[in-house]
This record gives C-alpha cells, sequence and structure tokens, in this order.
C-alpha cells in the first residue's frame, strides 16, 4: 500500500540495530544523560534536536536504550515540557509560511494542496493529542490566532 501523502511505497532507510544494548563507547551515566536533557532544553532546545545533539556532539546513539526512557518523558518528569507538542508547533510554522505564500501567489494550486495536507496532518495530530491527554478537550486549531502566537 503506498505512503498516504506521497507515492512512494518502499520500506527502506536507516533502521535502528537490533539489540537495544547500551554501547561501551558511551561513557555517559543515565542521570547525567538527563541533566543533560534539562540543560540542552532550557537553552531554548527542542525535544528532536536535543537527540540530534545528544548523538552528535556527546556520542549518545539513543537515550532510550541509556536511560529506559523517551526525552519527552524525561522532559515530562521534570516539568519542562511543553504545552503544544514539537510536531504540532512545526505543522503550524508551515502553515503559516504556505499561507503567507498564498496571499502573494493565489493561483499556485500546489501550495493550496500543501495547505489541504499540513491542515488535515494537524487535525489529526489534535485528535491524538486530545485521546492522548497530552492536548486539553477544549483546545481548538484556530490559523489566525496561531499567526498570532507564533508570529
Amino acid at each position: 500500500m503506498a505512503r498516504m501523502y506521497s507515492r512512494s511505497k518502499g520500506q527502506s532507510g536507516s533502521k535502528k540495530p537490533l539489540k537495544a544494548t547500551v554501547p561501551t563507547w558511551v561513557r555517559y551515566k543515565p542521570k547525567e544523560v538527563e541533566l543533560l536533557i534539562a540543560k540542552l532544553y532550557k537553552e531554548k532546545n527542542s525535544p528532536s534536536r536535543i537527540g540530534l545533539i545528544l548523538r552528535d556532539v556527546y556520542g549518545i546513539p539513543s537515550v532510550k536504550v541509556l536511560t529506559k526512557k523517551s526525552i519527552n518523558q524525561i522532559l515530562k518528569e521534570k516539568n519542562l515540557l511543553a504545552e503544544i507538542p514539537e510536531d504540532i508547533m512545526s505543522l503550524m510554522k508551515k502553515n503559516i509560511q504556505i499561507r503567507k505564500h498564498l496571499e502573494e501567489n493565489r493561483k499556485d494550486q500546489v501550495a493550496k494542496r500543501g495547505l489541504l495536507i499540513t491542515d488535515s496532518k494537524i487535525k489529526k495530530l489534535v485528535k491524538y493529542y486530545k485521546k492522548d491527554k497530552r492536548l486539553p478537550e477544549d483546545w481548538k486549531y484556530d490559523p489566525e490566532k496561531v499567526k498570532l502566537l507564533i508570529g
């Protein structure tokens, strides 16, 4: 079966190692990694960016294998997690950029389709996060309010 918004069908790509063991070269303890994550988040890094920094700078291939918790779980324990999840926030920023582009280029049909796809992705994620209790039940996605919020 093909993917939803692209016509690709394959599953090729990089895979995680089969064994979930901590590599021998990692010299950080789980508590040190948790403190690093909190420090990096306070420096205005997103959870996905924190994972990249830990991988590239500190040589920690997988936080979950080392600490038995995800980066979001660690941030939630330390009460640092943002109220709007990162993936919705990035989709909303993309949506604002597309809307700004469409104001100048009204006949851009490809951008209109991209806007529809982005809107539907946001609505699906909002529905999921409401069910998962990460967003309040009365939270509504309104592009005009989001434009003021993100700016």
